[in-house]
């Protein structure tokens, strides 16, 4: 009886061993691709939109697009500073730079989506800055394996994210013909 019990843990261990830490590593694996796919992608779009000093809806479709190309649904948030252009100091006539601190006022996700609906794209102008945040919403195969295995759980666990920030670096075009 005790000989039988050993096999029995031996074939299951095994079967640990040969099929579910491969799988593990494959998943891991995928994981880490698409970690670098939606970064790459992330830093793409926020450099392209400081290059420019505008952001299209259709450059803004196509970055959603390439992100969930991984296979993964993601939760986008955007954040436009546009650095005020009246923020009330003082200046003299012969002075071209302001005396004071710069403001900014902040335009979230939520209004940028309803301005690129309404207008097809933002200008934006040299100071302001963009911060561009995506984290997947769905658990990822290594997710679910390694809650499995290892107890590890949390509404707010994400496994893959990516982050880029920039100053936008020229004014917006104003010609129509963008």
């Amino acid at each position: 009886m005790g000989d039988s019990l050993i096999t029995v843990v031996a074939i299951f261990l095994a079967a640990i061993l040969m099929f579910i830490f491969p799988l593990m590593s494959l998943a891991e694996r995928n994981d880490d691709i698409s970690q670098l796919a939606v970064q790459t992608a992330t830093s793409e779009f926020v450099e392209n939109v400081r290059t420019t000093g505008k952001m299209t809806l259709e450059d803004y479709d196509a970055y959603l697009a390439e992100i969930s190309a991984t296979g993964n649904s993601f939760d986008v948030e955007v954040l436009i500073q546009q650095l005020d252009e009246n923020p009330g100091v003082k200046t003299t006539q012969a002075e071209v730079t302001k005396i004071g601190e710069n403001l900014y006022y902040n335009i979230y996700t939520t209004q940028v989506e309803q301005l690129l609906d309404d207008t097809g794209r933002i200008r934006l102008k040299e100071g302001d800055i963009i911060t561009v945040t995506a984290k997947n919403t769905n658990k990822t195969i290594s997710q679910l394996l390694r809650n499995f295995f290892y107890a590890i759980s949390g509404n707010d666990s994400y496994q893959i994210a990516g982050q880029s920030t920039g100053v936008v670096a020229v004014n917006g075009s104003t010609s129509g013909e963008d």
